[in-house]
């Protein structure tokens, strides 16, 4: 039997990551400075995207380690509260039909029921974590009747992720599917806005989409192609997209995080993208909670994903706050005073010297 590993190894595993976080957050910073100072860009936006979600993460560290269980609960009474009080969730002027504020809605309410059902597997008392799942669920009623059908299926997406977690003992694989899921639906928005779908099936999807966001992901493609490397510059999507121009009410994006990043930063800018989500499955892989906590962290993050790749939720502050703040939750380690709750399969005697897999 493996031999369980020490306070130094596991201290070695934190540092590691959040040596990557630093460098991966660092190189998004730098990366958008180089780009806005070649093509005269505006990298503010960015740069306060970056500072949200390491704001939260050191945030969620440290409510993570002296609450485990209370801090992902404000976080999701937080989220239903910011969604009830600030609807629009941004000032200025709001966009209407078929684009809008609905991405950012569905994302706070998704960051909310996953830190619930973290707050769920943190407990040992059945019956407070029973309560937490009704939490969660009660936030996915309160998407649909916000009429946010994309919330209310990924707050149902990530609850039944998170009652699965609880039979999975290696948290590696399942992280590796949840990166997969990413992948695909990144993969299909930079499929039609290449116009690689067949003409049947890419009507339908345009309908689906709206071909309002269609050409705005084709106009992305456009000046990806037109500047591979360096993109057009930070901040420079709507004096460039012909489609957001002639809008009549655009708030200049694309609504696709990883075209936003390709068409304003190139190619360097997705693959940065691609490994700060990277860094966070990393770290919830090396994280030192039970494999559900994590796992349920995962899949909403992974949900964050998927909405962002369809959308412009990214360009909300609370939603890069939110994702920082679940993602140190679901990765710090409780105080000695706080005992961690673990599933039957971590308890068992066979599998409590292994490390996390």
């Amino acid at each position: 039997m493996a031999a369980a590993p020490g306070p130094d190894a596991d201290g070695d595993r934190r540092s590691a990551a959040d040596a990557v976080g630093v460098a991966v957050l660092g190189a998004c910073a730098g990366w958008s400075l180089i780009t806005a100072a070649a093509h005269d860009g505006r990298p503010e936006g960015v740069l306060l995207a970056v500072l949200a979600v390491a704001a939260g993460y050191a945030a969620g560290r440290i409510g993570g380690a002296v609450a485990p269980v209370g801090a992902p609960v404000a976080a999701a009474l937080a989220g239903v509260a910011l969604t009830l009080a600030v609807p629009r969730l941004a000032p200025g002027p709001q966009i209407g039909a078929p684009l809008g504020h609905a991405g950012a809605t569905a994302a706070v309410l998704t960051l909310a029921a996953g830190a619930a059902c973290c707050a769920a597997w943190g407990t040992s008392r059945p019956a407070v974590r029973f309560a937490l799942r009704l939490l969660a669920l009660g936030i996915a009623v309160l998407a649909g009747f916000l009429g946010s059908t994309t919330g209310c299926v990924t707050c149902v997406a990530v609850l039944l992720c998170s009652l699965a977690a609880g039979r999975i003992p290696h948290r590696g694989t399942a992280l590796a599917v949840l990166a997969s899921v990413a992948a695909l639906v990144t993969g299909l928005t930079w499929s039609v806005a290449a116009r690689a779908v067949p003409s049947g099936p890419g009507g339908a999807v345009r309908e689906r989409l709206t071909p309002h966001r269609v050409d705005l992901w084709q106009d992305a493609w456009r000046l990806l192609a037109e500047e591979p490397a360096l993109g057009a510059g930070p901040g420079r999507f709507g004096e460039l997209s012909a489609t957001s121009a002639h809008s009549l009410l655009s708030d200049g994006r694309p609504h696709s995080a990883a075209l936003q990043q390709a068409a304003e930063q190139g190619i360097v800018g997705v693959v940065l993208l691609a490994a700060a989500f990277g860094w966070v499955l990393y770290a919830l892989w090396r994280g030192p909670r039970p494999t559900p906590v994590t796992l349920t962290a995962g899949a909403a993050l992974t949900a964050l994903a998927v909405i962002a790749a369809l959308g412009n939720a990214l360009s909300f502050t609370a939603v890069s706050v939110g994702a920082g703040l679940l993602a140190g939750t679901a990765t710090a380690r409780p105080l000695p005073s706080h005992p961690v709750s673990r599933t039957p399969e971590e308890s068992h005697p066979r599998n409590a010297g292994h490390a996390p897999a």
